[in-house]
């Protein structure tokens, strides 16, 4: 439970010993209390808005991986810093947050925003699962549904946030954005046909928005499409991500699937930070941070080579 929702639950509790009595619902529904407490107006529709605008480059094993970060941070009351505890919808702002994601601070407020899951059986990692514990009508718990019946959350006072068996949700929200499908190749022609990894390259840039020949044309110019490849360098996988790199994004760099979804996410967030697709593809093989000290492409051969043979293969792949 999360603690400003505990000291409204106190309050309403005062109030009512000296104000002339509300009218009692005859529903515990949540949806009845945030309407009284005006949760379900134009500031719920503008807290979805701005959640699906920033939510990009979010998915569901980024909430997940997230997530799991702040397991054993300690509970506490109307906490917000893992360094000093956290409550859980303090725990749910931050893990959603740091990804871009902007959530209201209370569990009653965040059960107004994204869009409605019918019920657990529609549950995807990610959504998040919120509870009424308390005597009270009104949401009051709320964590992050990590699928199998599991969950993840900062519970109550002398705990710690760590993973349950979810239980029976009073009410399931996605605040994560929808994949899109699939583009549809021409008749008669398949994807990146005859490319090894190809549906996941597919996949990982249609859930990102990132040109699934890149991906293939980055696996090959890294790797030759080597899972198992490490560099003298160091770099790791079909990606051939850096280990501080990988644990950052939460990626498996010798897991392909991993690798090729967060080389994905991690180009689109290159894209988006420097401008341009050459610019993202100096950054993933230079660094974001020489791209930036130089203003451009570095002024390496390698770097330079990279871009114009990645290019180069994304052509040819398309």
């Amino acid at each position: 439970m999360d603690g400003l929702t505990a000291v409204q639950a106190r309050i309403g509790e005062i109030q009512a010993r000296f104000l002339t009595p509300l009218r009692t619902t005859t529903t515990g529904d949540w949806t009845t209390a945030a309407s009284a407490a005006g949760l379900t107006g134009s500031g719920a529709a503008s807290s979805v808005s701005t959640a699906a605008a920033r939510a990009g480059a979010a998915s569901e094993g980024a909430v997940i991986t997230e997530a799991k970060k702040y397991l054993g941070v300690p509970y506490l009351w109307g906490g917000t810093d893992p360094a000093k505890g956290l409550d859980c919808s303090g725990f749910t702002q931050l893990v959603f947050g740091n990804l871009g994601i902007d959530l209201p601070r209370t569990s009653a407020q965040q059960a107004t925003t994204g869009t409605a899951v019918a019920s657990l059986a529609q549950a995807r990692p990610g959504d998040l699962v919120f509870f009424d514990h308390s005597s009270r009508p009104g949401i009051d718990h709320v964590g992050i549904y990590l699928g199998d019946g599991k969950m993840i959350a900062a519970p109550q006072e002398g705990e710690t946030v760590k993973i349950h068996d979810v239980g029976s949700p009073a009410v399931i929200r996605r605040v994560l954005p929808a994949e899109p499908a699939a583009a549809t190749p021409a008749a008669g022609a398949a994807p990146l046909a005859g490319v090894p990894y190809s549906d996941l390259f597919v996949r990982a840039g249609n859930r990102h928005g990132v040109d699934p020949a890149l991906l293939a044309a980055v696996a090959a110019q890294e790797s030759g499409f080597d899972a198992s490849a490490v560099s003298p360098a160091g770099a790791q996988g079909l990606m051939q991500f850096m280990p501080a790199t990988a644990r950052g994004l939460g990626v498996d760099p010798f897991d392909p699937s991993s690798a090729v979804d967060g080389a994905a996410r991690y180009l689109a967030q290159l894209t988006r930070q420097f401008g341009s697709t050459e610019l993202g593809l100096a950054a993933y093989n230079a660094g974001p941070g020489t791209v930036s000290r130089h203003g451009g492409i570095p002024p390496y051969a390698e770097t330079q080579n990279y871009v114009r043979a990645v290019t180069s293969k994304a052509e040819a792949y398309r």
